[in-house]
Order: C-alpha cells, then sequence, then structure tokens
C-alpha cells in the first residue's frame, strides 16, 4: 500500500489552504471533501469581511476559487467521508502511518490535517433550510451587516444566544431572542448584558414551527407557538438567527485526541495535537472566532508544520 505524505479531511477555508500550502511544498496532498463540501461557506451567500474582495463574493464562489488554486498545484480532491481513523497508541506516525477508512478503501498517511469543520445547529425545519442564505444564518458577524435597520430574531437560550443577540444590536433596530424554556443556560453575565440592552426583546416557552416566506426566497416571519397556552401566531421578522450552537466533526477521533467537554479538539502551539503528525484546523478546534480568514489561516499554519515534520522525519 502506498503512503501519503499528507492527507486533509474536509474542503472548506482551512482545508482548501492547507491543500494550496502543501501543494506548493510538492507534498501532493489528498483532500476528503465530507459530507459538506466547502464547509459552512458552501452555504453563505455574500461574503464582504474576506479580504482581497472589495465588492463582496458569493461562499461557494469563494470555496471553488480556493479549491481550483489548490488542484492547479497538484492537490488531489476527493468525495468520501472518513468513517474511522486510527491514530494507532503510539503517539509516533514515522513507525506506524495514520489508517483512514473511506468507503471500503484504506489509506495510510505519514501525517493528517484535520480542518473538519463544525456543523451549525440547526431546528430541522425545511422551510429553515430553504432559506439558509436568505435571511436564515447561524454566523452574526458573517450575516449582521445586511440585516441593518430592521428586525430579526435570535433562537437560542445560552451563551452563544446572547452573544449573537447582543452583537446584532450594531445593526438591528430590534432583536427578538426566542427561547424554548422560561430559564435561560447562559452565564449570568452574559444575560444580565442582553437583558440590559434596550434593542433586545425576550419571548420565552416558545418555538418556531415554520420559516415565511420560501415562496418569496426571503424571510418576512416566523410561525411561532407558545408551549404553555398552545397559542400561534405569525411574528414578522426580517431575518432569523440560529444561536444554538456549533457541532463539531471530530467523533470520530473520539478517545484517541484530547477534545473539551463539546467536543472541540485541543491543541497547542495553535495547531498541534497530542499525536505527533496529525495537526487540527479551522473550526473543529476554534470555537471562538469562527471565521474563514481564521480558518484560512490555521490551515496554512497546519500545512506549514506538515512540512517541516515530514522534513524532521527524512521524508
Amino acid at each position: 500500500m502506498d503512503i501519503r505524505n499528507v492527507v486533509i479531511i474536509g474542503s472548506g477555508c482551512a482545508g482548501h489552504t492547507a491543500a494550496l500550502y502543501s501543494a506548493r511544498a510538492n507534498l501532493k496532498p489528498l483532500v476528503i471533501e465530507g459530507h459538506e463540501p466547502g464547509g459552512q461557506l458552501g452555504m453563505t451567500t455574500s461574503v464582504e469581511n474576506f479580504p482581497g474582495f472589495p465588492d463582496g463574493i458569493q461562499g461557494p464562489e469563494l470555496v471553488e476559487n480556493m479549491r481550483k488554486q489548490a488542484s492547479r498545484f497538484g492537490a488531489e480532491y476527493r468525495i468520501g467521508h472518513v468513517s474511522k481513523a486510527d491514530l494507532s497508541s503510539k503517539a509516533d506516525l514515522s513507525k506506524r502511518p495514520v489508517e483512514l477508512t473511506i468507503g471500503k478503501e484504506v489509506i495510510q498517511t505519514r501525517t493528517l490535517i484535520i480542518a473538519s469543520g463544525a456543523s451549525a445547529r440547526w431546528l430541522g425545519l425545511p422551510s429553515e433550510h430553504a432559506l439558509i442564505g436568505h435571511g436564515v444564518s447561524s454566523c452574526a458577524t458573517c450575516d449582521g451587516f445586511f440585516f441593518s435597520g430592521k428586525e430579526i430574531a435570535v433562537i437560542g437560550g445560552g451563551d452563544s444566544a446572547m452573544e449573537e443577540a447582543t452583537f446584532l444590536t450594531r445593526f438591528a433596530s430590534k432583536v427578538t431572542l426566542i427561547h424554548r424554556r422560561d430559564q435561560f443556560r447562559a452565564s449570568k453575565i452574559m444575560l444580565d448584558r442582553a437583558q440590559a440592552n434596550p434593542k433586545i426583546a425576550f419571548l420565552t416557552d416558545t418555538v418556531v414551527d415554520e420559516v415565511l416566506d420560501v415562496g418569496k426566497k426571503e424571510v418576512t416571519a416566523l410561525r411561532l407557538r407558545n408551549l404553555k397556552s398552545g397559542a400561534s401566531w405569525d411574528f414578522p421578522t426580517s431575518a432569523m438567527f440560529l444561536g444554538i450552537g456549533h457541532i463539531p466533526n471530530a467523533k470520530i477521533f473520539e478517545g484517541q485526541l484530547d477534545a473539551d467537554a463539546d467536543g472541540y479538539l485541543i491543541t497547542h502551539k495553535n495547531v498541534f495535537t497530542k499525536v505527533a503528525g496529525v495537526f487540527a484546523c479551522g473550526d473543529v478546534q476554534d470555537r471562538r472566532y469562527r471565521q474563514a480568514i481564521t480558518a484560512a489561516g490555521s490551515g496554512c499554519m497546519a500545512a506549514l508544520e506538515v512540512e517541516k515534520y515530514l522534513e524532521e522525519e527524512g521524508h
């Protein structure tokens, strides 16, 4: 079996940037695209905060440009999902390579870059899914600007929701935070800050049953239901932001790599995991910034560390 120099799991900003740098270093990287090719940017419409695009760029176009650029230098892309990763009990991949199972195939690699990202938690409504990028968003810092002067809603009751709602008051005329319970999971300081903001209103014991209006390809209202009274009504709004957290795509590394309580991979020196030759970058290990540009930057770091590691190991 041929042993690869580097395999990259994930094809968002972190994965594509890692592929570009490792391809330019002539390492012939293999990129496994995963369940969500393009990552979260693949579901985003206009991206206006990525440097170099003064007029903005569509999210899918940005990641496709990255893919083409990496491919030009020799990166190989393969559609598939890694169902198993054997990092071995030995923290020394120079003696035993990583083994990855993709479908029925097993691939060995001297180094591994985990750029598998994190998936936003959604409500699971068909109308919600249809309007992602058209008024439904999981990223306030990405999309809040588009709703300047408008009334918008945030779903959730934890720190993520409070943070999103507070941030969105910079743009929106009013933010309504909708939570299914009457108690909040948010820390006291975050909750106090949100409750003290005159632009934030609260709707508790309330759930979203439908997002309107798919036919118009824009959010015009939310069909809400009070869990205690059963009353249902249409709540006019220009956007719905999800603040119910993210799920890092790192389950296959459970028990092999260190992770925090929410499943984000723990790294040191930016991108190093506890296993030599295995690096993590982007949203799978970054729960703080979660931006396209920071993901790209960490992908660059991971690729440079892979190049250095392989040189030191004589490859």
